[in-house]
């Protein structure tokens, strides 16, 4: 008996010890933080939760639950009320929420909705309590579908760098203290500590690229080619990582005062790397992000400017336009 139970400290000392050296090496939480922690009542949310709570107390930071039911399932409501006992249970507050995803989801993708829907809860949420940071549950098996899913999609560099640990949005830093643990760990952890977490029976269900990856890809990747793929997968998106974050400052510099405009004579001396990267960080200043801008667009902005004659323009999806003048690249709302 003594040895099964010291299995399970050792076991539970695993887990915890990488869960410290993430958060040091990316320096995720610090003394006096509170810490929103994202919890859907599924089994990474529940072990990061766990795990945070553990360490609240000696690196002295405050705790918050947020859960947004989705509504997506008919018993979706016992999720909210799982986690609301859960919050109970380890004294941490909780704030609950519902919305109607497939509602929203009349003209777009019901994966692209949840997320943005679950994001702007967080972000509400947080800044109503005060809160330093976001913690969400990704962990390395995600790391790794989501790279995957990228490169079948198409990609550049951001996109190989996968889940990035930490990353600071609307002021809130988004932290993810999970990224280099595997699911099994995970499943292991709560098994080991009796106890339960909510399962979504649809994750097991080929509804969604990234189920079909995690269900279907991943294992015959790991059966007949390389039985450390995720590790592999997580370990290359961390390296690109830096080097992504190496070039993006050296871009951000390049830009720095120059509100939607390119110099055409700084911009053909420029690298093809760096000139792709000046282009993405304009889009980006306009719209937010670059979401839905792909390698053809890029082409073609690169054309206009390298080849095409002044006054001509390229059309951006969500009402972006690059018009060429004759010494720069405008970038504009149209």
């Amino acid at each position: 008996m003594k040895s099964i139970y010291a299995k399970i400290i050792k076991r539970d000392k695993m887990i915890l010890n990488k869960i410290k050296d993430t958060i040091r090496r990316y320096d995720l939480i610090g003394k006096g933080d509170r810490v929103l922690v994202g919890v859907s009542g599924g089994p990474d949310s529940v072990t990061l939760l766990y795990l945070l709570k553990s360490l609240s107390k000696p690196y002295g930071f405050k705790l918050e639950i947020a859960h947004l039911d989705h509504m997506l399932r008919k018993d979706s409501k016992k999720d909210a009320e799982f986690v609301t006992s859960l919050g109970l249970k380890l004294k941490i507050p909780v704030t609950t929420g519902k919305i109607d995803i497939k509602k929203l989801a009349v003209k777009g993708s019901l994966e692209e909705v949840a997320r943005n829907a679950r994001l702007g809860f967080l972000f509400k949420v947080a800044k109503k309590i005060k809160a330093d940071k976001i913690a969400l549950a990704h962990n390395l098996d995600d790391q790794a579908e989501t790279v995957l899913m990228r490169v079948i999609r198409g990609t550049g560099l951001y996109g190989l760098s996968g889940i990035i640990p930490k990353r600071k949005l609307y002021g809130i830093e988004v932290i993810r203290p999970l990224i280099r643990i595997q699911r099994r760990e995970i499943e292991a952890f709560l098994k080991k500590k009796g106890t339960n977490a909510r399962i979504d029976k649809t994750n097991q269900e080929d509804l969604y690229f990234r189920n079909k990856i995690r269900n279907r890809l991943l294992p015959l990747l790991e059966k007949g080619y390389n039985p450390n793929i995720k590790n592999a997968l997580s370990n290359m998106a961390e390296s690109i990582a830096f080097d992504y974050d190496y070039l993006n400052r050296i871009a951000l510099r390049l830009i720095k005062g120059k509100k939607g405009r390119v110099n055409l004579a700084a911009f053909s001396k420029m690298h093809p790397a760096m000139q792709r990267l000046v282009l993405r960080l304009t889009i980006s200043g306009l719209q937010g992000s670059t979401r839905r801008i792909s390698f053809q667009h890029i082409k073609e902005i690169e054309d206009l400017a390298l080849t095409r004659p002044v006054t001509s323009i390229v059309d951006l999806p969500k009402g972006i336009s690059v018009r060429k003048a004759a010494k720069t690249l405008v970038f504009y709302r149209r």
